[in-house]
């Protein structure tokens, strides 16, 4: 049961999408299930401008899987990854802020409108499935 059957481990795939996955580190933990709580680091980026960043902070982001909370792009490929997974995803300007883009504010860059999107983004944990994992071999 290896992620990508088929595929030579680090190859580029494209979505039907349009989403481009580039794997930079490939993970052996779980998968996410839709609904789970998900921790991930990511960087984004619009052109040169760094949109955001978590990989330095002492948290990083928790989101559901599939709840909608990250631009469209991310949200089709956090079901795919596993734990330990860090992929850069390009996405089309039509699944990340679309064509309005998204008005400066503080301390973020103003987004033009259809802006392909760079998302470095990594799976660090599953919260729900850690717990079980600790409780199936004991906390010694």
């Amino acid at each position: 049961a290896t992620a990508g059957v088929g595929l030579p481990a680090f190859a580029d795939e494209t979505l039907p999408s349009g989403v481009v996955i580039k794997v930079t580190t490939e993970g052996k933990g779980p998968a996410p299930d839709i609904g789970e709580l998900a921790a991930i680091r990511f960087a984004s980026f619009a052109g040169e401008n760094k949109i955001d960043d978590v990989f330095g902070t002492p948290e990083p982001y928790y989101t559901r899987v599939g709840s909608g909370g990250l631009i469209k792009g991310v949200e089709e490929v956090l079901p795919k990854m596993r734990v330990g997974d860090r992929w850069v995803l390009t996405i089309p300007g039509n699944l990340a802020f679309g064509p309005k883009g998204r008005p400066a504010s503080a301390g973020k860059p103003r987004i033009p409108g259809n802006a392909e999107i760079i998302f470095d983004v990594e799976m660090v944990g599953l919260p729900g499935k850690e717990q079980e994992l600790i409780e199936l071999i004991g906390d010694d």
